[in-house]
């Protein structure tokens, strides 16, 4: 039976040496960033999950882009919620120095959400804390400490020459301005039915572009590193979700195999509950502050 003793759990997290942190869609929840999953899987009359695959781009590219289209609009104009900073700030040696017992201890956080909102809260503590940490070496952290293993809404990725690029613009192209206000589930309003050549294109070479993310069905690049990192760490946090989804959900069982403690936060019971060391039910926008003992003051 897990615990959910507080103080037992920062003892333990005190004296790791390698930490790593899986988070899912549970942890941008209170920004307002749909999770898709359980009752709130609907998009339009559509099942969200059914639309993130390359069968359901290749057989109607214009729905598939106007769901993403809906999804980067709402990751857009979302901030990291106190869950973001905290695990921001246990992400800078700084201040993750303050409460660990151990100046070497490492931490990756490994994240399964495509909003870039643990990024977005990494850049702002940076930024509000710069005279105390000093510059990061360098603009955006390595892999090994912030590893987005399904991609970013706000990456382009071309179906023809496989090139990359970021894009934050919105609308990401003229012809998908508007779409996200269509309702969201069954409506007797038509669905828009865009032209291919309307739609977002490479700017390498011209060809229809895709989202890039990790549909379901593809393998994730980063898997490999992501199991490295897992079967070198002594503790793993698992941050609002199910760890349903493998290869993600793989991680604490890796942890655990190689004699390390698991502790879970997450609003409901899940399986593999039973197989951790604590577990914390709650908001972990509430709860996860706490536990590492690190947050921004309440008024900002």
């Amino acid at each position: 039976m897990p615990s959910d003793d507080m103080d037992a759990f920062k003892k333990t997290l005190q004296s790791s040496k390698r930490v790593i942190c899986l988070a899912g869609a549970g942890l941008s929840a209170a920004s307002g960033i749909p999770t898709f999953r359980g009752d709130g899987g609907m998009w339009r009359k559509y099942d969200a999950m059914s639309l993130a695959t390359p069968s359901a781009f290749r057989s109607n590219p214009s729905r598939v882009w106007q769901f993403y289209h809906y999804r980067r609009e709402k990751a857009l104009t979302a901030q990291p919620n106190a869950a973001h900073y905290a695990l921001a700030m246990f992400s800078i040696p700084h201040f993750r120095n303050s409460v660990m017992s151990s100046p070497d201890t490492t931490f990756s956080l490994v994240t399964q959400n495509v909003d870039e909102l643990s990024r977005k809260a990494l850049r702002e503590i940076h930024s509000k804390y710069k005279e105390q940490i000093g510059n990061p070496s360098q603009p955006e952290p390595p892999p090994r400490e912030l590893l987005e293993i399904h991609g970013s809404l706000f990456k382009l990725s071309c179906t023809e020459c496989k090139h990359v690029e970021k894009n934050y613009n919105s609308p990401i192209c003229p012809s998908l301005k508007g779409t996200e206000d269509v309702y969201e589930k069954a409506s007797s309003k038509p669905e828009p039915d865009i032209p291919i050549d309307e739609l977002p294109q490479c700017k390498a070479c011209g060809a229809l572009g895709r989202p890039g993310v990790v549909w379901f069905g593809e393998a994730a690049p980063s898997v490999i590193l992501m199991n490295i990192i897992a079967r070198e760490s002594d503790f793993c946090l698992v941050v609002g979700t199910s760890s349903k989804v493998y290869p993600a959900a793989g991680v604490a069982e890796k942890v655990k195999a190689a004699g390390g403690k698991v502790a879970v936060f997450n609003i409901d019971r899940s399986e593999g509950d039973e197989d951790a060391d604590f577990l914390f039910l709650g908001p972990c926008e509430e709860t996860l502050p706490i536990a590492l003992g690190l947050g921004l003051p309440e008024s900002q």
